[in-house]
C-alpha cells in the first residue's frame, strides 16, 4: 500500500487524507501509514485521551470534520471536557464548540505532517476502530498565516516521542 500511497501523493499532493482512501479504496489509517516515515507517527488509544486533555491549552487550532464530502471547521480553542454515559463531552459554557465524542470510537491518533495547498501543515487525525477519521485537529496560525511556535514545538515533541515508541515496538 505505501508505493501506491506515495504514487498517488506525487501525482496529486493536494488531495486531503479522505480523498486518497476514497481512492486508493481503504482506510484513512491505511493512507497515513502509508505516507513517507518522516511524514507520521501513529500512537495508541492512551496517546488519544492524553491529547485530548492537553489540547485545550494548544490555544487557537482548527477542527476540521470531514463526512461524505462535506468539511466542517472550527476554529479557536479546543474545549474541555468530561466523560459521562460513554461519551466525552465538551460542554464549556464559554467555548462555542460543543460535541460528544464516543469514548471507544478513538483507538489512535496519527501526528501527520503533510503540506496543504503549498504551505507546510500539521495536523493530529483521530481515528476509530476501522481507521477512519473521526476528526483532525490543525495547528494554529496568527495573523500572518505562519504557524504559532508553541504549538509546532509540541506538535514536534509528540510525533517525535511517539515515532520513537512505535519503532521501539516493531
Amino acid at each position: 500500500m505505501g508505493n501506491k500511497v506515495q504514487e498517488l501523493l506525487a501525482a496529486e499532493p493536494g488531495l486531503t487524507l479522505e480523498q486518497m482512501a476514497k481512492s486508493l479504496e481503504c482506510s484513512v489509517q491505511a493512507v497515513i501509514t502509508g505516507l513517507p516515515a518522516d511524514m507520521f507517527a501513529l500512537a495508541g488509544s492512551e496517546a488519544v485521551w492524553q491529547l485530548i486533555e492537553e489540547l485545550p491549552d494548544w490555544g487557537k487550532v482548527t477542527v476540521i470534520v470531514q463526512n461524505e464530502g462535506s468539511v466542517f471547521e472550527f476554529k479557536g480553542e479546543f474545549p474541555k471536557g468530561s466523560i459521562a454515559h460513554g461519551y466525552y463531552n465538551f460542554m464549556h459554557h464559554k467555548n462555542p464548540f460543543h460535541g460528544h465524542l464516543l469514548v471507544d470510537g478513538l483507538t489512535a491518533v496519527a501526528f501527520v505532517s503533510k503540506p496543504h495547498r503549498g504551505a507546510e501543515s500539521h495536523s493530529m487525525v483521530f481515528l476509530s476502530p476501522a481507521g477512519n477519521c473521526v476528526f483532525k485537529v490543525f495547528l494554529g496560525r496568527d495573523a500572518e498565516r505562519k504557524l504559532i511556535p508553541g504549538q509546532l514545538a509540541r506538535f514536534q515533541q509528540l510525533k517525535q516521542q511517539l515515532g520513537t515508541a512505535a519503532a521501539e515496538n516493531t
